[in-house]
């Protein structure tokens, strides 16, 4: 149920055009709420679109307003509530909502390897992949940036790590390896799997249709 959600979100973050550092604070919100409420399947859209809405409120200058919410779940909850799961959250939160993220560490890893703009689209795909999965959640924001900058560079022929990397990172090449398998296999079975929005997202040519890639199965 979280993989739907979270899919769903993707397709919500599109929709309303908001940042990349919006979709990784909602998705970050949700998990960190879910760790410590029990939630009902009725009400787990209801999360989501609550962590959409405080995580638009704290990164966009131009946030989308609880109606826009309320619409986009087809009414199936109302102003009031979604206010109401507000308050609740952000007590639960006791108003801390600053984290880092998988996109964060990627842009500073993309910069101190020089990646050029296919690679690094690879890599967004892969730490966007990430999100969907619960499993990826045993690995650190940084090591998932790390890993994905890593898995794109082999995938396109390109140095995947160096010493000056490594400085930065502070991850080994043996240390991304384990993380980078997961992604691998995550990238693999995206054309298979039901859940579509984070590959449909990126089939568009703002990002060069980087999720149309043909992997070498040498």
């Amino acid at each position: 149920m979280r993989a739907i959600l979270v899919d769903w979100l993707v397709d919500v973050h599109l929709r309303f055009k908001l940042l990349d550092e919006t979709l990784f604070l909602t998705i970050n919100l949700i998990d960190r709420y879910l760790e410590k409420c029990d939630v009902t399947r009725q009400n787990l859209q209801l999360v989501g679109v609550t962590a959409m809405l405080i995580a638009s409120k704290y990164e966009e200058i131009y946030a989308p307003e609880i109606k826009d919410f309320v619409y986009v779940t087809d009414k199936a909850y109302t102003r009031e509530e979604i206010l109401e799961m507000e308050g609740n959250m952000l007590a639960i939160f006791e108003f801390k909502l600053t984290t880092t993220s998988a996109y964060r560490f990627l842009e500073r890893y993309s910069n101190v390897h020089g990646t050029d703009e296919r690679t690094y689209n690879l890599a967004k795909y892969l730490i966007e992949l990430s999100l969907v999965e619960y499993k990826m959640l045993k690995y650190t924001p940084s090591n998932i940036a790390a890993s994905a900058l890593y898995l794109s560079s082999k995938i396109l022929k390109k140095t995947p790590w160096n010493e000056y990397l490594e400085r930065n990172a502070q991850y080994t090449e043996q240390e991304v390896r384990p993380c980078a398998k997961d992604l691998c296999v995550l990238l693999q079975n995206a054309p298979k799997t039901s859940l579509q929005a984070v590959r449909k997202k990126f089939s568009q040519k703002k990002y060069m249709e980087i999720s149309k890639i043909q992997l070498d199965r040498s």
